[in-house]
């Protein structure tokens, strides 16, 4: 039976992760730490690269703001790269204005002019100065909406033949009072020296006056108390009537200021000539447009000025139209 042998103490494991991955118990352990660990560092890149992506988002949308407003970038406009969550589009269009207006006060304040306006600047200091300058500026009139009169317009030719013949009188006699104290009448008027005394003329015009036409004068008047003034024209629309226009208007306004004075001018037909020397005093001496004596005297008289005198009358029109100032 031989001797039993010693049994001999294991030997000694080194320290160690050789130690570690000789022993069962400790190759587990070692195989759970190293996927934690790796897991620690992907989610730390994880959280940066979605800081970065939110800071650029952030970025993006003001910059998508500032277009749709129309609002330029400035040097001013810091970006801060924070993880801040998504705002509305009104919270940043405010906050927009806000940094609008706080670059604006410093561009004032180094001396820059140009962005932004005084006024808006005025605006954010002087709140309530300003809301009493907007109160007056409500309580002035309105000058931009008001209706603006437009300026005389000098008639054509065919709208004053069209004139005296559309609105013509319904009667037409041998004299007619077209002004206070101003008659109009022809030669059959003229004549009628009791008509003359009835009606009380102090002043006959005659604009037909010559030994072929009207040919009354001062002898016919004789005895009568009344003053005669004769002008030897010819109804015809190359005869130069407007070298009248003055002379008579004159004569009919001096007889006019006469006390109980009485005025009658007349020609042949008391349509034509006759007519436009009564028309030129209306313009001269009652300040009267060529369209607005035509129409006064036409409310008492047919009459029908041939086309050369309307053509002297619109030139009359035009003068004073231009020395008044309603041209």
């Amino acid at each position: 039976m031989g001797l039993p042998q010693p049994r001999l103490p294991p030997p000694a494991l080194p320290a160690g992760p050789a130690a570690a991955g000789c022993r069962p118990e400790l190759r587990g352990q070692s195989s759970s730490l190293l996927p934690a660990a790796g897991l620690c560092h992907f989610a730390a890149l994880a959280l940066v690269l979605l800081v970065l992506l939110e800071a650029l988002a952030q970025v993006d949308s003001k910059k998508m703001v500032r277009t749709q407003c129309g609002v330029r970038p400035r040097a001013c406009y810091s970006i801060c790269f924070l993880p801040l969550p998504a705002l509305p589009a009104s919270h940043c269009l405010q906050s927009l204005q806000k940094q609008h207006q706080v670059c604006g006060d410093r561009q004032l304040e180094a001396g820059s002019t140009k962005w932004p306006s005084e006024k808006t600047t005025a605006w954010a200091r002087y709140p309530h100065r300003m809301n009493s300058l907007q109160k007056q500026d409500l309580r002035r009139p309105k000058i931009h909406g008001a209706v603006r009169v437009s300026p005389y317009q000098p008639p054509t030719l065919a709208s004053l033949q069209r004139l005296l013949w559309v609105r013509r009188a319904a009667m037409l006699s041998h004299i007619n009072e077209v002004w206070p104290n101003l008659f109009l009448g022809d030669a059959y008027a003229a004549r009628d020296k009791n008509k003359l005394t009835q009606l009380g003329i102090t002043h006959v015009v005659n604009v037909a006056a010559g030994k072929f036409q009207v040919d009354t004068g001062a002898k016919f008047y004789r005895g009568m108390p009344l003053e005669y003034y004769g002008i030897e024209a010819d109804d015809n629309p190359f005869f130069d009537l407007s070298v009248y226009f003055l002379p008579v208007a004159r004569y009919i306004r001096t007889a006019l200021s006469v006390p109980k004075g009485r005025v009658l001018v007349h020609c042949a037909m008391g349509v034509s000539r006759s007519a436009t020397v009564v028309l030129a005093f209306l313009m001269i001496c009652e300040n009267m447009t060529l369209v607005e004596a035509i129409q006064t005297v036409q409310a008492h008289r047919d009459i029908c000025p041939n086309s050369g005198f309307l053509q002297q009358l619109q030139v009359l029109d035009n003068r004073l139209g231009w020395e008044t100032g309603r041209l």
